[in-house]
């Protein structure tokens, strides 16, 4: 599979049996396995482009919205301050973005694309492209669509289940 290829219908199971203690959750066994190998192949592309994953999500609320007080970007993305702190802070490095304090609340900080931060964004665009081509290979619209319908629901399952 890492040729290229794809899984036929009759290979369509687990690389990674289920043990029994997840017997009682073959969907989040499943949803777990997928999100790691689809966050493998997303760190793959996105180190073409000096990205890790997640940093690509934050500049494409940059580009989008404009700058954004580092906080707001923490609830955008439904992460933790510290977690967002090192987030910036590596793209902050690399060149991607830059902090300045806020004008209207100096306890705040206003993270902002630069130059080469949004020279990014037609690159990322292609790769988001890329992997959601090789995510949804051999569905059709139809199938498409049902597994988009099918993972909003699950989120709204678990958001409910938060409150």
């Amino acid at each position: 599979m890492g040729d290229g290829t794809y899984c036929e219908p009759h290979e369509r199971k687990p690389t990674v049996p289920v043990p029994a203690t997840a017997s009682g959750g073959p969907v989040s066994h499943a949803i777990f396995r997928l999100t790691r190998l689809h966050r493998m192949v997303a760190a793959q592309l996105l180190r073409r482009l000096g990205l890790h994953p997640g940093q690509e999500l934050l500049m494409m609320h940059l580009w989008e919205c404009g700058p954004q007080r580092q906080a707001d970007l923490a609830a955008l993305l439904g992460s933790d301050s510290a977690t967002i702190t090192r987030t910036v802070h590596r793209l902050e490095r690399g060149g991607f973005v830059r902090r300045t304090p806020s004008p209207t609340d100096g306890r705040s900080v206003i993270v902002s694309p630069t130059t080469a931060g949004n020279a990014l964004r037609a690159e990322v665009t292609t790769m988001w492209d890329e992997l959601e081509k090789r995510t949804t290979a051999g569905l059709d619209e139809q199938g498409i669509q049902a597994t988009l319908n099918a993972l909003l629901h699950m989120e709204c399952n678990l958001r409910e289940a938060d409150n």
